[in-house]
């Protein structure tokens, strides 16, 4: 139990302490299409942040598929602006100690909003990766990174879970 606090609590920090220097987002011009570059711009600093050192993490770990590199990027895009610290919170909590979190924090101001995006954002990072012209693999891999199929969708999971 202490270390899902610990690694909740690291969460916490670096999404709260999150920064891009613009050298890092600059670099991404070369992996990503305008399109492309237009969702990773319109995320959160925070998950910009995470999908960043969740690319940087694949790729010294040896991977350099573009697929799945561009997955990184673009996994969490369909969480959009309004999700904040405070519905992340009330999320994982809900995925530790039960729905009834979820179900207690939706009667207060933005939490149904936050919550049903945290929930659908698989989906929803795909269908915007798609509009974006994302090949139909950097899809399925976004669609499906919290039930992976294949090995590469393994590893995006493990390396997101782990950043």
């Amino acid at each position: 139990m202490r270390s899902w606090w610990a690694a909740k609590i690291k969460r916490t920090l670096s999404y709260a302490r999150a920064r891009l220097a613009p050298s890092e987002r600059d670099e991404l011009t070369t992996w990503l299409t305008p399109a492309q570059m237009s969702l990773f711009d319109r995320m959160q600093v925070a998950d910009r942040r995470h999908s960043l050192d969740v690319a940087t993490a694949l790729r010294k770990g040896g991977a350099s598929d573009p697929d799945l590199l561009v997955a990184a990027l673009l996994h969490d895009c369909g969480k959009g602006p309004h999700v904040r610290l405070v519905h992340r919170v009330a999320w994982s909590l809900g995925q530790r100690y039960g729905e009834w979190i979820w179900r207690a924090s939706s009667h207060m101001p933005t939490f149904r909003d936050g919550l049903d995006r945290l929930r659908a954002h698989a989906e929803r990072s795909a269908e915007l990766a798609a509009a974006a012209g994302c090949s139909p693999r950097t899809v399925e891999l976004i669609r499906l990174q919290e039930n992976p199929v294949d090995e590469a969708g393994r590893l995006l999971h493990a390396v997101d879970e782990a950043n």
